[in-house]
């Protein structure tokens, strides 16, 4: 009887720990998979969102260039590196948004054109 009792037992505490381990994998796994699916619908959401609002680089560089250099630079510079910047950020938005099953991070910062409008944007 004692016998059967030490193999009940030791059966038992096999299984309690063969099913945490199961468990513990399973939380891995699904922890994973969630984060998997957060990072691609972020990417496709800040790749759709530079890609339509790609233009509003134009004024900001205007802005920005004009405050630091002043408006004949804003007016010159400043149109010029809004424009370049404007077509990147339309750009990278739309290569972003087609690839957003490849989970990486936004490929432009600050990723949305209207976050930290005081500084200039970098691909």
């Amino acid at each position: 009887m004692r016998r059967m009792v030490v193999k009940l037992s030791l059966l038992l505490s096999l299984t309690v720990m063969a099913s945490t381990q199961v468990t513990a994998q399973t939380v891995a796994q699904t922890a994973s998979t969630d984060s998997y699916f957060s990072s691609a619908s972020e990417k496709l959401v800040s790749g759709a969102a530079n890609a339509v609002t790609g233009w509003m680089e134009l004024p900001k560089n205007i802005i920005l260039t004009s405050q630091k250099e002043g408006p004949v630079y804003g007016a010159t510079i400043g149109l010029g590196m809004g424009v370049m910047h404007s077509v990147g950020r339309s750009l990278v938005g739309v290569l972003d948004a087609a690839t957003f099953f490849i989970p990486t991070k936004p490929s432009v910062n600050p990723p949305y054109v209207w976050q930290d409008f005081s500084r200039e944007s970098s691909y």
